[in-house]
C-alpha cells in the first residue's frame, strides 16, 4: 500500500494547488469549530458536543498526518495576501534558562587544523519539564544570653498554618488546588506523593484541610458578607454525593452558588462567588443563604426560590427581585425542536436567537445604553415573542413537550423581561452555571464527599478558588500566601486577603 506521500505528484504547481485546498478545508473546520464552541459556551445555543468531538479529531487526524493546522489568518487590510506560515509561540521570557554548550570537534574535518577562531553562535530554545519537587523548610532560632543579666532572647517562632504539624503553606495549597482545581482525590494525591518517597496518608491530608477550614472561616466569612452586598447575583445548584457514616452509602447534597460579576455591563466591583452546602434541596436553604440580601437573583424556575420573591413590606415591592433565565427556556425549545423537528420550536428558537443578537451588540456597554437599547429593540420581540407562544399553544396537544415548554415560559413571563428595564441584569444565567461546571467535574473524580461537613469545607475551597479564577489569579500562588500570613493578620481587616482584593507580601512591602 502506498503512502500519502508516495501519491503526490512531482509537478510543483500541483502540489502547491494540493496545499492551498488542504489549507481552505482546514480553515473551514477551524470556522466550523470556533463556531460550534461559541455555541457550547454562549448564552444561546446548547451543546453540540458530538459535532465538536468529530470536528476535533479531524483537525487532530490531520496534525498527526504532517499537515499544519495552526494557520495564521492573513491581514484583511494588506494588499497581498502573504503566504502561510506556522505560529509559533515564543517561550516566555521569566522561565529559567539551562544553557548548554555543544562544542564542535577540535579538528577541521576538511584539514585536520586544530586552530580555530569564533564567528558567533546559534541559540535553539526548547522548552523542557521539571517534576515539583519537595523542601523541608527549617526554621533555625539562635538562642541568645546577655552577657550583663544572662537572660536570654529567641525569636519567636512562624506561626504555622497547622499547629504542630509538618505541613508548610505551599504544601497545603497544593492539596487544596489538586483536590479542588484539578479534582485528584486525596488517595491519589498520596500515591503520586509515594512516588517521590514521601508518605502522606489520605486520612492526614483530611485533617488537614479540616484544620484548614477552622483556620479560615473569618475569611469565609467575609467573603460571603462581600457576595452578598451585591445589587445582583446570579444563583444556581448541583448534586453532590455525600458519604452517610456507618452505612458506606451515599446520599444527595446539595451545592449552591451565589455569583457576582458585573463585567457585562462594565460595573466597579470586582466578580467574586460564594458556594454554600446543604443535605437536600429544601427551600429553606436558599433562603438562610440570602436572609439579608436586598437586590436581584437571576435564577432558574426551582420552587425553593419562590420563597425569596415574597414580599412583607406595604409598597408590594419584595426585598429580592426574581431575573428569570432565557436560557433555560431556549432549553425547552431546543430539545422539543431535535426530537421532533418542529416549525413552531424552529420559529420560537429563531425569535430568542433575536434577543441574543441584541445582548451581543451591547456587550460590555454602560447599563444606560443596555436598557436604552433593549427598551428599543428586544421588548417588542418579546411582545411579538408571547403572542405567537399563546397562538401555538392552542394548535397543539396540552400534553405535547412543546406545550410544557411554552407553559414553563409563560409561567415566568414576567420575571423573564426584568432584564428589558435594568442594564445591570443579564439575559440569562449562564454565569451562575458556568460556575458550577468544577463541581460536575470534582463528581467524576472524587466521586463522594465523605460527610456533611466535607461539603462545607469543599464549599468554602471553592468560593476562593472560583473568585481567584473569575479575577485571573492563579489560586495556588494566592493560598500558599494567604495561608502563611492569615494565622497573624488582624482579623478586622481580613476582607484585604479576599481573592479580589489581595496583594502578595513583596507588593505590599
Amino acid at each position: 500500500m502506498k503512502t500519502a506521500a508516495q501519491t503526490l505528484p512531482d509537478n510543483p504547481e500541483l502540489l502547491q494547488q494540493i496545499i492551498k485546498n488542504q489549507q481552505a478545508v482546514i480553515l473551514s473546520l477551524q470556522a466550523q469549530l470556533a463556531a460550534l464552541k461559541r455555541h457550547r459556551f454562549g448564552r444561546s445555543s446548547e451543546k453540540l458536543d458530538t459535532k465538536i468531538e468529530q470536528l476535533e479529531l479531524m483537525l487532530d487526524e490531520m496534525a498527526y498526518l504532517g499537515v499544519d493546522v495552526d494557520i495564521e489568518q492573513p491581514d484583511q487590510d494588506s494588499a497581498e495576501t502573504p503566504k502561510s506560515k506556522p505560529a509559533r509561540q515564543k517561550l516566555p521570557d521569566d522561565l529559567p534558562r539551562e544553557e548548554m554548550t555543544h562544542e564542535p570537534a577540535q579538528k577541521c574535518p576538511e584539514c585536520g587544523d586544530e586552530s580555530f577562531s569564533k564567528l558567533g553562535e546559534d541559540v535553539t530554545e526548547v522548552l523542557d519539564y521539571v517534576p515539583a519537587h519537595f523542601k523541608v523548610l527549617r526554621h533555625v532560632r539562635p538562642k541568645h544570653s546577655c552577657r550583663k543579666c544572662e537572660s536570654i532572647r529567641q525569636a519567636d517562632l512562624p506561626s504555622m498554618p497547622i499547629t504542630k504539624g509538618k505541613a508548610a503553606s505551599g504544601l497545603l495549597a497544593h492539596i487544596i488546588i489538586s483536590k479542588y482545581c484539578d479534582h485528584l482525590p486525596l488517595y491519589r494525591q498520596s500515591e503520586i506523593y509515594a512516588r517521590e518517597n514521601i508518605h502522606i496518608s489520605r486520612s492526614t491530608m483530611a485533617g488537614w484541610l479540616r484544620q484548614i477550614d477552622d483556620l479560615i472561616v473569618p475569611l469565609s466569612e467575609a467573603l460571603a458578607t462581600d457576595v452578598l452586598s451585591s445589587h445582583k447575583l446570579h444563583g444556581d445548584d448541583t448534586t453532590v454525593p455525600v458519604l452517610t457514616p456507618g452505612l458506606g452509602k451515599t446520599k444527595t447534597g446539595r451545592l449552591w452558588v451565589y455569583v457576582r460579576d458585573d463585567r457585562g455591563f462594565a460595573g466597579d466591583r470586582k466578580p467574586a462567588a460564594l458556594y454554600r452546602y446543604s443535605p437536600d434541596r429544601k427551600g429553606i436553604h436558599p433562603q438562610e443563604h440570602m436572609e439579608n440580601y436586598k437586590g436581584t437573583l437571576q435564577a432558574d424556575g426551582y420552587a425553593g426560590y419562590n420563597g425569596l420573591y415574597k414580599t412583607d413590606t406595604l409598597d408590594d415591592r419584595p426585598d429580592i427581585i426574581e431575573a428569570a433565565c432565557w436560557a433555560h427556556v431556549r432549553r425547552k425549545f431546543y430539545e422539543d425542536h431535535e426530537n421532533t423537528k418542529s416549525s413552531y420550536s424552529h420559529e420560537i428558537l429563531k425569535r430568542i436567537g433575536l434577543l441574543y443578537d441584541v445582548e451581543r451588540e451591547i456587550k460590555g456597554r454602560p447599563p444606560d445604553e443596555r436598557k436604552t437599547a433593549r427598551e428599543e429593540k428586544s421588548a417588542i420581540i418579546i411582545d411579538e415573542l408571547k403572542e405567537y407562544l399563546e397562538g401555538t399553544q392552542g394548535k397543539i396537544s396540552g400534553k405535547s413537550p412543546l406545550a410544557g415548554a411554552i407553559r414553563y415560559a409563560l409561567k415566568r413571563w414576567d420575571a423573564l423581561q426584568t432584564f428589558i428595564h435594568d442594564g445591570t441584569i443579564e439575559i440569562d444565567n449562564n454565569i451562575a452555571e458556568r460556575a458550577m461546571r468544577p463541581i460536575a467535574l470534582g463528581r467524576k473524580n472524587y466521586l463522594f464527599a465523605g460527610s456533611d461537613r466535607g461539603g462545607e469545607t469543599a464549599a468554602t475551597f471553592y468560593s476562593l478558588i472560583e473568585t481567584c479564577k473569575l479575577n485571573n489569579i492563579n489560586p495556588q500562588e494566592y493560598l500558599a500566601d494567604v495561608l502563611s500570613r492569615i494565622a497573624d493578620h488582624p482579623v478586622k481587616q481580613v476582607d484585604q486577603l479576599l481573592p479580589h482584593r489581595w496583594k502578595p507580601v513583596e507588593k505590599e512591602a
